[in-house]
């Protein structure tokens, strides 16, 4: 017997996790896919701390962007490679490696944050700007709370 299949059950689309953990896997996809064979969702976080921050420590970077420091080991090793990334001993610290944005670096980080734009436009599609913003805001909102609370 071939039967189409049910629709998500009602309680789990009344849950604000799983509506979010689904919005987020949909973001994940839409991101990846945007930034396939460029880089990654990692590297652009890594990237943009470093614009925004300036010279930082991988541990740093590490902290600012949520991303284990193995990986971001690995992002900055691939990113120093393709000349958007310097890394230098810490004088201060001999054991620390400073991490600096190149001006490629800084000119990929412009291309992938069109990209990514693209792809928060896809997400969003069906949501009017206003919406949007609101939606964003409130997420924003949840997410300080929870990062308050730890």
């Amino acid at each position: 017997m071939n039967r189409a299949p049910h629709p998500t059950p009602a309680r789990l689309r009344a849950l604000p996790s799983w509506v979010i953990n689904q919005t987020a896997m949909a973001a994940n996809r839409l991101t990846d896919r945007a930034l396939a064979g460029t880089s990654s969702r990692r590297q652009f976080a890594i990237l943009s701390a470093l614009d925004e921050y300036g010279p930082s420590s991988q541990a740093d970077l590490g902290r600012c962007t949520g991303i284990d420091r193995s990986d971001v080991v690995t992002g900055v090793n691939t990113m120093v490679e393709r000349g958007f990334l310097r890394q230098r001993p810490d004088a201060a610290d001999g054991r620390r490696n400073i991490v600096t944005l190149t001006p490629e670096g800084k000119e990929h980080l412009e291309r992938l944050g069109a990209l990514i734009a693209d792809a928060q436009d896809e997400l969003l599609r069906a949501l009017s700007p206003a919406e949007s913003k609101m939606m964003l805001d409130l997420l924003r909102r949840v997410v300080a709370d929870d990062q308050d609370a730890t």
